[in-house]
């Protein structure tokens, strides 16, 4: 049976099976490193050692590059006839103008399309609550799909920290060195932070009926 993962473990054991589903072979520990913000390659080489001690990843003889992982709960789930799906952490809610409001469940997931993301950056799913995108679509009671990351231009969607621990769901755009978070809501007015932590941005949409 596998042992209790830390988030740290937890992330780089998500990051690894998304990157597993993507390319077909494990990634670098460079890579995994850039992926879930260690400095360090010796720090990620000691999680991965964890995840090894404790059930989640195996070693293959005679290829170092290559990790196989053990826990079915987020390898890749492959349906007849159907695209390749993957299971990401279910982080909580996002409502415009409030903090970001975790699930109880912890350890909830949420199935998705691998095809969503890039597989060389963790992922996970928030649900939206409130209309601040409806005219780009999104609506209240959807699941966006988020990949973490800084690399972000004019017109991306973001999850973003603002003002006094605030979270927000809107798309970013630097006019003359000013940043502008904008609804696409007519009814609603744009943001100006004066701070402003990225989480990172939409790269999926998922409606439940």
């Amino acid at each position: 049976m596998a042992g209790v993962l830390y988030r740290k473990e937890r992330e780089v054991l998500e990051f690894l099976a998304q990157f597993q589903n993507q390319h077909g072979y494990s990634p670098t520990l460079a890579e995994i490193a850039k992926a879930t913000n260690h400095r360090s390659n010796s720090t990620v080489h000691a999680l991965i050692r964890a995840l090894v001690d404790k059930g989640y990843v195996q070693k293959v003889e005679g290829n170092a590059r290559v990790l196989k992982i053990l826990d079915e709960k987020i390898n890749t789930i492959l349906g007849t006839g159907a695209e390749p799906s993957v299971d990401l952490p279910l982080m909580g809610f996002i409502a415009a103008g409030k903090p970001l409001e975790p699930y109880s469940d912890l350890n909830a997931t949420f199935s998705i399309s691998a095809s969503m993301i890039s597989g060389q950056k963790t992922a996970y799913v928030l649900q939206v609550k409130g209309s601040s995108l409806i005219e780009d679509g999104i609506l209240d009671g959807d699941y966006v799909v988020i990949e973490k990351g800084h690399e972000i231009k004019n017109g991306d969607i973001i999850v973003a920290i603002v003002d006094d621990n605030l979270a927000t769901l809107k798309k970013f755009y630097k006019e003359n060195n000013t940043v502008v978070l904008k609804p696409a809501n007519s009814t609603m007015q744009p943001i100006y932070p004066n701070s402003l932590i990225i989480q990172g941005k939409v790269v999926g949409l998922v409606r439940k009926f």
